[in-house]
């Protein structure tokens, strides 16, 4: 498979809540919440989005304290970490605020141990600063987050990242398989997968290898004929691909 970064309607969904945060009207509320249900392609959306615009880009831990996340936070912008607590959100603030570089917190779910004392720090960073910073969680942690209020109270944006649409899959095979995937062999990729982009990707690369080990430059349902297309994450099994009535 081609390695490249697809722009899909959730790649769009999420730019678009960028834009709504950078013209918010209150400087304070420069935080954006990202969540989705698992495999819909939000940490791959929202690390190249990092990549692209020079942001710091974490991915929290359970073990995180106020200062581990400061520590890492320094050390990822390669700043001294050394010192009181105090004198490294000092030296974060006047670099991140100086250069206005945009943060982000993946698996922001947890930060919310302690009473969210480390989502506090963020806050009080962002207060500060008043950088775009962009929270990545599952799907619950909108509810959890919102017990906080002087922390959901500067959320400027919640985007929810939705399953792929059929016009997602056909792009994305379009942009990243080495071979040509017919129309009915993606509709049933969209069918398996349930728009889960973890899965799409992994079908088209069953395909591509398919294809390739036939020889083939174009490949159809029908060659996928009892195969493994994809698999059930849930019952931990293979779905495969029925065979057309008639064929034998």
């Amino acid at each position: 498979m081609k390695k490249q970064f697809v722009k899909t309607s959730n790649y769009e969904r999420f730019r678009t809540g960028i834009s709504a945060v950078e013209n918010r009207g209150a400087a304070e509320a420069s935080l954006m919440l990202v969540t989705s249900e698992a495999g819909f392609g939000k940490s791959a959306t929202v690390d190249q989005w990092a990549i692209q615009n020079g942001a710091a880009y974490l991915r929290a831990k359970v073990e995180w304290t106020p200062r581990y996340f400061m520590t890492e936070l320094a050390e990822s912008l390669k700043l001294d970490s050394r010192g009181r607590a105090k004198e490294v959100f000092g030296r974060i603030a006047g670099y991140i605020g100086g250069q206005q570089i945009p943060l982000v917190i993946d698996e922001v779910e947890h930060c919310l141990r302690d009473n969210a004392q480390v989502l506090e720090a963020i806050r009080d960073l962002s207060d500060l600063t008043e950088v775009l910073v962009v929270l990545v969680g599952m799907e619950q942690v909108q509810a959890r987050i919102a017990r906080h209020a002087q922390i959901s109270s500067r959320i400027a944006k919640v985007v929810t990242f939705m399953p792929s649409t059929i016009e997602d899959v056909r792009l994305t095979c379009d942009q990243l398989a080495e071979v040509e995937i017919a129309d009915d062999l993606v509709n049933e990729i969209h069918r398996q997968s349930a728009g889960r982009m973890r899965e799409i990707m992994n079908a088209i690369a069953t395909c591509e290898r398919t294809a390739l080990r036939n020889g083939a430059a174009k490949i159809a349902l029908a060659d996928m004929a009892g195969q493994t297309l994809t698999h059930d994450w849930q019952a931990r099994r293979p779905r495969m691909v029925k065979a057309a009535p008639g064929a034998r």
